[in-house]
């Protein structure tokens, strides 16, 4: 067999592939046997019917084609070893040439990983918030968690901000009560910003069977997105009684006998929230740094593929679950179908140039994935995912993701490697450290690579291509 490899721009190639007819014999034979299996022919045995009878009763030429079909992958894998290239999903095979007993000449367009130059990046330099834990951010979670463990009474008056509501809701578009527009005994805080847009309003002043009519844009169901005129019915008014903020609250509340503890306890938990936030927000401006200063060129098949996956999993997942449609999702996001599209392309091109540049620096690093780290990976997705470390696990090998996995906690790494190079400081002006060794900077790393580079649930594009 010989190949030869043409480049038709960076990120494509054409392979010219000829086979002499010898080569076709394994697939040939094969051809027979299937063949022999499939059909009958009278006064012969069942797999027994020589190849001279096949030949006459079916035709040369369809043992031909399904002995090059047989053979078109091998041959296709062969040329693609010879060149040394890294393709991107399936070739568009065109077979040029196929004389019987002679010669199999075939073509293949596809596309490829482009080869990518990684410059000096050490001299990048980001600014992010500084994690201070102030006294008022304090008071904020304790205040949220005496929320937790308010009790309520019901009242004798109009309904105000902070009390909870016990309400009947009837929703009408175009003078219909729509079939799942009805609700009845719904609890609602006033002031909460659940809901409809202009539900506080209506139900501010309104004491128990009072009712008030308002306009809002539906945000879900069947009319999800439409203008609708709902009516609303106060049943019962509750007010709120927040526990004293004393030790016998934090007993109640938390594992501490004094309230002193708790706050104690509140600052700790709320500093290293702020050190993670800290790290995602280093991770995610040293990426966009890191990808202004590498071109990329971009597989055009590929970026369209990427595109149309976010906008299936976005209509037939994410916007299926809250009973949406396209139409009514840009509705409610004030954006044309041109400027979702665009924002669609812009994010599914970013995701594709992140994994090039990430993988280009994690090969050149020279970084490996541990078993252990990829146990790490796998459970920390399985909690996001809502699902078990096992049965996460389970579905990870019966879809032959754990390629995609390993890519994950591979361009965490490389991007984690690459903010310990840079100069990060805070608002302050304080240098701040993340190296990858840092529990706080790794997971940030790969949270920042999967949301940049997910097309949905679980999709790597890139790396599913490559392995098709």
């Amino acid at each position: 067999m010989k190949s030869a490899v043409e480049t038709l721009n960076p990120t494509r190639v054409r392979l010219t592939v000829e086979v002499p007819f010898e080569e076709l014999k394994p697939s040939l034979d094969a051809a027979y046997r299937k063949i022999n299996q499939q059909v009958t022919v009278p006064g012969f045995r069942k797999g027994k019917i020589p190849a001279r009878i096949i030949d006459q009763r079916f035709g040369r030429g369809a043992v031909l084609e399904e002995a090059v079909n047989d053979a078109l992958p091998k041959f296709y894998s062969e040329a693609v070893s010879e060149g040394d290239l890294n393709p991107l999903g399936q070739p568009e095979v065109d077979i040029t040439e196929l004389k019987d007993n002679e010669l199999l000449t075939f073509t293949a367009e596809v596309d490829i990983r482009p080869e990518i130059t990684i410059p000096d990046y050490t001299g990048i330099e980001v600014t992010v918030e500084a994690a201070e834990v102030t006294d008022e951010d304090v008071a904020e979670a304790v205040e949220q968690l005496r929320e937790r463990f308010a009790s309520t009474s019901v009242v004798e008056r109009a309904a105000a901000e902070g009390d909870v509501l016990k309400l009947d809701l009837e929703a009408k578009v175009d003078g219909e009560v729509l079939e799942d527009g009805v609700a009845e005994g719904l609890d609602y805080t006033v002031g909460s910003g659940q809901l409809l847009d202009g539900i506080d309003e209506a139900v501010t002043g309104l004491e128990a069977g009072g009712t008030a009519t308002f306009t809002s844009t539906l945000k879900g169901g069947s009319a999800a997105g439409q203008e609708s005129e709902v009516t609303v019915k106060v049943i019962s008014v509750s007010a709120r009684e927040l526990p004293e903020a004393d030790d016998e609250f934090a007993q109640l509340a938390s594992e501490f006998d004094t309230f002193e503890e708790l706050q104690a306890d509140s600052r700790r938990r709320l500093a290293d929230q702020k050190k993670y936030q800290q790290a995602t927000e280093a991770q995610e401006k040293v990426l966009d740094a890191l990808l202004e200063l590498v071109e990329v060129p971009m597989p055009e098949k590929l970026l369209k593929d990427e595109v149309e996956t976010r906008k299936h999993n976005l209509e037939h997942h994410q916007l299926g679950q809250l009973g949406m449609d396209l139409e009514a999702y840009l509705k409610i996001q004030d954006k044309t179908v041109e400027e979702f599209e665009d924002e669609l392309k812009e994010q599914a091109e970013k995701g594709i140039r992140t994994q090039f540049v990430l993988d280009q620096i994690a090969k050149s690093e020279n970084l490996t994935v541990s078993q252990e780290e990829l146990t790490e990976h796998l459970v920390r997705r399985a909690q996001s995912s809502g699902m078990s470390p096992d049965q996460f696990a389970k579905a990870v090998v019966e879809g032959g993701q754990v390629p995609m996995l390993v890519g994950e906690v591979s361009r965490g790494k490389a991007l984690a490697t690459v903010v310990e190079s840079v100069k990060v400081t805070d608002t302050n002006g304080e240098p701040v450290h993340l190296d990858d060794e840092d529990e706080e900077g790794a997971e940030a790393a790969a949270e920042v690579v999967e949301e940049t580079t997910e097309a949905g649930k679980g999709e790597d594009k890139a790396e599913k291509a490559e392995n098709a």
